[in-house]
């Protein structure tokens, strides 16, 4: 397997606009604290007494200093208006956690070995989703690296972590960050996740960061102290105040931001962004922020680092490029595929369920465009949802049939593997990874992990629990949580165990049914990368149709190459017609009721010369490739 393209990646000329840069003569500080009257910069080195030193004001509220004797490994923090020291909203490094002082980092110091890495092809892409605290038993960067040589031999070709900003706690799932700059000493130092990222690209994985600007956490949260036009409220989010990026005082928070996003990408070499949440990014300017922040960092390296977004909106305008006046991203996270899917298998009814019948119209039509809702009006929202997105490739809508949000959100963390049907699993999952849109994976699911993926928190006593009072509260609208005590079976997100038991169990991977799983997946990402046909679609369109209600059918076509046809049953049994089939020149490639992947295999009959059927025992999927044209 390779990702490379023609060249290795050049990377643009770098300046960071705020933090502690180690220069020439000295450490430069740099703090945006706009409305201050005094700024001091406290220094603390080893061996030596603590000083301050008086930071002096720039134009626009940056405030700035070089320190000629300072150096990496000092420790720091500023005071403003003669307040308490308080850890600097750029830092690179926070030792001690999100209330301590900031550590100097020399971002310049890691000697990289991955000058041949050639960044990442998005029609190749699948990503892989993981938190990095409950990847491995060690709960590191160090600890991932072990692990990168069993994602590059199932398929992957990119790890998306959760986000790495520094969280209050010794766990956190990384939303409720409050130190942007700073990866969450909990999983290592900046270094290891150097060395990680370094690591990856060796082994023909490229590495995406998860980074949220739509809020901070509730906790060490000393930004908006700092800087007061941090937030608004000029909108609401249900975190509170907006950040600011429209309102007065907005321009050094956009900055600020685009700064972050390409630190990722200069200092730890990332190969892309996926940005949390962006459909509460409230921002009335005339250029939005998430596309000012696509064009920087695809300007940051040839070729070009990736931007995706996660948002529910079905937005064309955010996938579509600058020329026609879109965002320019590289793809959304479409949410579609998996509600389609999951009320088709789990019969989901609650929240935004409800705007799901969950049968094989909905998943032809999804299959067919990229995502279901085109404008049609959304019960849960109460309003139309979703846009067109025929004007723009298929590959540019990310799907799973599970992630983060989609199991941890749950009130135990069940996948849903844990309740679906063994053989709708691997009919669904076969979907996934021969769809023409991007797949993503979530880790664990390549095994059917038996560990769930838990909510877990680590705040302080008072936070702490009101955290746990409103995970309970929340799901008191379900059935099964009604009941006077049965919310008390929600596992506590501030206790060790919620988190222990969200950690994987590797070892199980090799055991039955878990390594039949694992031979699917691995076997349909083997035929993605092998066959241009299954790859990630820069066509608009994708012929897929419903053979009743239980039962999808599409096309996948490359120039130059043997067509291929993926006939899914995702509920029931029973003969289907596939008129594809009836002309002959089809041979099946693989299917979901083989040995190696069923415990107990039923083979569906199929007929493939005149009468074009299918028989299927129960759910399953077969994959066909045709003659060459």
């Amino acid at each position: 397997m390779t990702l490379r393209v023609a060249t290795s990646l050049r990377r643009t000329p770098y300046q960071p606009l705020f933090g502690a840069i180690p220069v020439r003569d000295g450490v430069r500080f740099r703090l945006c604290a706009p409305g201050a009257n005094r700024v001091r910069l406290w220094l603390r080195r080893r061996g030596r007494p603590e000083r301050a030193v008086e930071v002096n004001p720039t134009a626009s509220g940056v405030w700035e200093t070089t320190v000629e004797d300072a150096t990496a490994g000092d420790r720091y923090a500023y005071a403003v208006n003669d307040g308490e020291p308080r850890p600097d909203p750029a830092s690179r490094f926070q030792p001690d956690g999100v209330h301590g002082w900031s550590e100097v980092i020399d971002p310049s110091a890691y000697g990289w070995g991955d000058g041949e890495w050639a960044g990442l092809d998005p029609r190749r892409t699948v990503v892989y989703e993981l938190h990095v605290g409950t990847f491995t038993p060690a709960g590191t960067f160090r600890g991932a690296i072990e692990k990168l040589p069993l994602l590059r031999d199932l398929g992957v070709t990119a790890i998306e972590l959760m986000p790495l900003a520094d969280f209050p706690g010794r766990r956190n799932w990384g939303y409720d960050g409050v130190a942007l700059f700073a990866p969450s000493r909990a999983y290592g130092r900046p270094d290891d996740l150097r060395a990680f990222v370094d690591a990856a690209h060796r082994h023909d994985l490229a590495v995406l960061v998860d980074v949220v600007y739509n809020h901070l956490g509730p906790e060490g949260a000393y930004l908006p102290e700092i800087n007061p036009a941090y937030l608004t409220t000029k909108h609401e989010t249900p975190w509170g105040g907006a950040v600011n990026l429209d309102d007065e005082g907005s321009d050094r928070v956009r900055q600020l931001l685009i700064d972050n996003a390409l630190h990722w990408i200069h200092e730890y070499h990332a190969d892309g962004l996926r940005l949390d949440a962006t459909h509460s990014l409230f921002d009335a300017s005339r250029r939005h922020l998430v596309a000012e922040i696509a064009e920087a960092v695809h300007g940051a390296a040839d070729p070009s680092p990736l931007v995706y977004a996660e948002d529910h909106r079905n937005w064309t305008t955010m996938i579509e490029p600058a020329s026609r006046g879109g965002w320019d991203l590289d793809g959304v996270w479409a949410d579609d595929f998996h509600h389609v899917v999951r009320r088709m298998l789990g019969g989901e009814e609650h929240s935004y369920y409800v705007d799901y019948r969950g049968d094989a119209s909905e998943l032809a039509d999804t299959l067919r465009r990229g995502w279901l809702y085109t404008g049609q009006r959304s019960t849960h929202a109460g309003a139309p949802r979703g846009t067109d997105p025929s004007s723009v490739e298929m590959r540019r809508a990310v799907i799973c049939v599970e992630n983060h949000d989609q199991v941890g959100n749950r009130a135990l963390g069940d996948r849903p593997e844990h309740s679906v049907d063994p053989a709708a699993w691997r009919a669904a999952v076969t979907v996934l990874l021969t769809a023409p849109m991007t797949p993503l994976l979530f880790m664990g699911q390549e095994w059917a992990a038996s560990t769930p993926f838990l909510f877990f928190t680590d705040f302080g006593a008072e936070i702490g629990a009101k955290v746990v009072e409103g995970r309970r509260k929340e799901f008191k609208a379900f059935p099964e949580f009604a009941a006077p005590g049965a919310a008390a079976r929600i596992p506590d997100p501030q206790a060790d165990a919620t988190f222990e038991a969200s950690r994987l169990r590797w070892d199980e991977a090799g055991t039955a049914p878990h390594r039949q799983v694992l031979a699917l997946h691995r076997d349909l990402l083997r035929l993605r990368r092998e066959r241009r046909a299954l790859q990630a679609s820069d066509a608009r369109e994708c012929a897929a149709h419903a053979i009743g209600a239980d039962t999808v059918a599409f096309r996948r076509d490359a120039p130059g190459e043997a067509p291929v046809l993926v006939v899914a049953r995702l509920r029931g049994s029973g003969t289907v017609s596939v008129p594809a089939l009836a002309a002959g020149g089809w041979s099946p490639l693989l299917t979901t009721e083989e040995t190696a992947y069923a415990p107990d295999p039923q083979p569906p009959r199929i007929d493939g010369t005149g009468a074009g059927t299918i028989d299927f025992q129960r759910p399953g999927a077969v994959v066909f490739a045709g003659s060459r044209s």
